[in-house]
């Protein structure tokens, strides 16, 4: 938590007042608009100050010489150490950690901070770093890294070999693919379904964290055919390997094929499988191991869903990546009797045939946001008994009590109507930031003053897609997943690039948002 940290007296040459210089053409004044109000509101007198501590704090990241940067004193002086680096408040005295800086900023709402490693200026309003002209440039002189122009002229005449493209090659070593995961998976018959899935978790960062860093304890597994050890497989096989060529996940679908139990008896064909269904047997396997409520392999009862659901606490790798919690709301018409009921959800399915026939939506173009305001947002009438007053008469409203940290949303494609199954090709536009505060039951509660941490909570960005192309007989699946800014297609062993656009186009089947405040 905060800790007062070393101050080191101004040195007699630095000036009291300091301007901020013009810009360079093409340079922005400030950072951002948040820097814009701490250095420019208030007058010149809050700009010093802001100048004064930002000096500061550079003086006690490049003048102290720490055993490593991330050392800082407690209050009462002792040193303390992270693996990661330390944040000086740019605000007040305070050093936080990596993880402090929310519960500082909540209570002090200070939002700048200066990176203990290399007096970088962080914005907590941002969630990022910022490049601020004037701070920057007190940065590199301090850092002894600051050269004008003229010297960066003359070093491109003195020393060009430096600029040569051949020697920033022999010079440099880039990262290889195979560092980002980014390697197809071939289809051993009819198994696209199960690619997709596998794509989806090999970029999901809970669950890469967790298989790369022994959460499997495989070394101490005693369960045969054991799916998470051929999970771990996988992992280590996409980011430690050498090999960028397509990988054959046989030995997690040997793992399926292998379990005597009914529920995976369908996985053991060569026919086309449902890609939700697999997502859903999947989660539940890895849960009961990892969960370690696991039956015997000699089991021959099927699955049952709800397995997961009545152990809400679990704190196993699944529920701690994808549970959430859902809340509904009885509401009776005539006495106002309420009555509440909470049970926990892998993922949010919309049913596309139901919300595309609705009034409030039938005329206009269908967007997840539409079918979520559908579903979490309006009240409907349904069926219930008041144990008060008898009344028939009562609404319904769902909304979610807590949100897991990566959001799995399913646009429901397939219905079956007289025992014929058919595909629902409407077109459902889904945005790379998703907002779900307004779905919560703290919305619903009125709790309509934001702070910037409940924002953030409620804040995904978009992870993973999954597309399912042509018709139900003879349909095929593809998916897409970003690595950094950039987003890749995965058409079975098959990796090429793709833009935003390409993504956002496509008719969605699944959906996978990983929460914001988990960066």
């Amino acid at each position: 938590m905060p800790s007062s940290r070393p101050t080191t007296p101004a040195t007699p040459a630095s000036p009291k007042t300091f301007k901020i210089k013009d810009p360079q053409p093409g340079v922005p004044l400030f950072g951002c608009e948040h820097t814009q109000l701490l250095l420019s509101a208030g007058g010149a007198e809050r700009m010093n100050k802001s100048i004064h501590n930002y000096k500061t704090c550079l003086r006690v990241i490049f003048e102290n010489t720490p055993i490593v940067p991330q050392t800082s004193k407690t209050t009462k002086g002792f040193p303390f150490t992270t693996l990661t680096p330390n944040y000086l408040c740019l605000q007040c005295s305070a050093t936080t950690t990596e993880g402090g800086r929310i519960e500082h900023g909540r209570e002090t709402s200070h939002r700048f901070y200066v990176e203990s490693r290399n007096g970088c200026l962080y914005c907590q309003m941002c969630d990022d770093f910022v490049f601020d002209p004037t701070l920057e440039d007190l940065r590199l002189r301090k850092s002894g890294k600051g050269l004008t122009r003229k010297r960066k002229l003359d070093d491109l005449f003195t020393d060009p070999i430096k600029e040569d493209p051949r020697f920033i090659s022999t010079n440099t070593v880039e990262a290889p693919c195979r560092a980002s995961g980014i390697r197809g998976i071939y289809n051993m018959g009819a198994t696209c379904y199960m690619n997709v899935i596998l794509q989806s978790f090999v970029h999901n960062p809970l669950l890469r964290n967790f298989y790369l860093s022994d959460g499997h304890q495989r070394t101490e597994c005693s369960y045969e055919n054991c799916m998470s050890c051929a999970m771990e497989d996988m992992f280590q096989d996409f980011y430690a390997q050498e090999t960028t060529t397509g990988y054959s996940a046989s030995n997690i679908l040997a793992s399926f094929w292998l379990s005597k139990r009914k529920a995976y008896e369908e996985l053991a064909s060569n026919k086309e499988q449902d890609a939700h269904e697999f997502f859903q047997f999947l989660t539940e396997e890895l849960h009961e191991i990892n969960g370690g409520g696991r039956p015997s392999d000699s089991e021959d009862s099927p699955v049952k869903k709800s397995k997961s659901d009545s152990d809400p606490d679990c704190k196993c790798i699944v529920h701690q990546t994808f549970y959430g919690k859902l809340q509904s709301t009885i509401t009776c018409q005539s006495c106002g009797d309420i009555n509440t009921s909470i049970e926990s959800f892998l993922d949010l399915s919309l049913g596309l045939d139901v919300l595309s026939k609705k009034k409030s939506l039938k005329a206009t173009a269908l967007s997840l946001q539409k079918c979520l305001d559908e579903e979490y947002s309006r009240p409907e009438r349904c069926e219930y008994s008041c144990r008060k007053c008898n009344t028939q008469e009562a609404k319904k409203q769902l909304s979610i009590k807590s949100l897991p940290n990566v959001l799995c949303i399913q646009l429901k494609r397939f219905k079956q109507n007289n025992g014929i199954a058919s595909k629902i090709d409407t077109k459902v536009s889904f945005p790379l930031k998703l907002e779900m505060f307004p779905y919560t039951n703290r919305a619903k509660n009125q709790e309509t003053k934001q702070s910037y941490e409940l924002a953030r909570s409620c804040t995904y960005d978009l992870q993973s897609v999954v597309v399912h192309v042509g018709n139900l007989e003879t349909g095929h699946y593809v998916s897409y997943s970003r690595v950094g800014n950039q987003w890749f297609k995965f058409n079975d062993h098959n990796v090429t690039l793709a833009t935003k656009s390409q993504v956002l186009n496509e008719q969605a089947f699944l959906l996978f948002y990983v929460v914001r405040s988990l960066a």
